[in-house]
């Protein structure tokens, strides 16, 4: 999210001081992560410098003075041109996790556990997503139902590789920029790897 874009947005509505935009935001739109308040002052520096918004008062306070700032044209215009800009789909083809599995078949650990862990911790987050959109107001709600779908197709992909382990493997097998684990690293992905040792006789 660009904070700058959405200062500008929030200012269209009315003049706001740096503080008054800082709680506005935090409990809008990042009530998890409040902005610090030298990022909020290094935004409204840079949106003051480049035209966007003004200093339309100041308020004299215990500490240092407080400004009001308000957007120009030039602001107003940006926002709108920021609004109506498309943001680009991310299909995180070189996603941390992808990157995970093909490591851990690539040096005899085990990518079936990897996924399993993975599994886990959507669906506890989830649970907890859950309980915050019942309990929450309608800006909750969707919130939590724009994450809730995200992690949702995200269980798919991890059921999807899952099932696909063996063919990613032997995929590998074929790279010869990427060579598996010798035979001898057994894994638990490896049937042979599960079946109990006999006895030497």
């Amino acid at each position: 999210m660009s904070v700058a874009h959405t200062f500008l947005g929030l200012l269209e509505s009315q003049p706001r001081h740096g503080y008054d935009l800082k709680r506005t935001y935090d409990e809008a739109f990042s009530p998890e992560r409040p902005l610090a308040y030298g990022q909020v002052y290094a935004t409204l520096a840079r949106l003051l410098k480049n035209g966007l918004v003004v200093v339309d008062g100041v308020e004299p306070g215990g500490g240092p003075e407080r400004k009001r700032y308000a957007i120009t044209e030039a602001g107003i215009a940006d926002v709108q041109a920021w609004l109506a800009q498309p943001e680009r789909p991310e299909p995180y083809l070189q996603s941390v996790l992808y990157t995970k599995v093909v490591l851990a078949l690539l040096t005899g650990r085990s990518a079936a556990e990897i996924l399993d862990v993975q599994r886990t911790e959507h669906l506890r987050l989830m649970r907890e997503l859950t309980r915050r959109k019942t309990s929450g107001d309608l800006t909750d709600q969707l919130i939590c139902d724009h994450a809730l779908f995200h992690l949702e197709a995200d269980l798919r992909w991890l059921e999807l590789t899952a099932d696909r382990l063996d063919d990613l493997r032997a995929r590998l097998a074929t790279r010869t920029d990427l060579r598996p684990a010798s035979p001898h690293s057994a894994t638990r992905d490896d049937p042979a790897a599960r079946a109990p040792r006999r006895a030497n006789s």
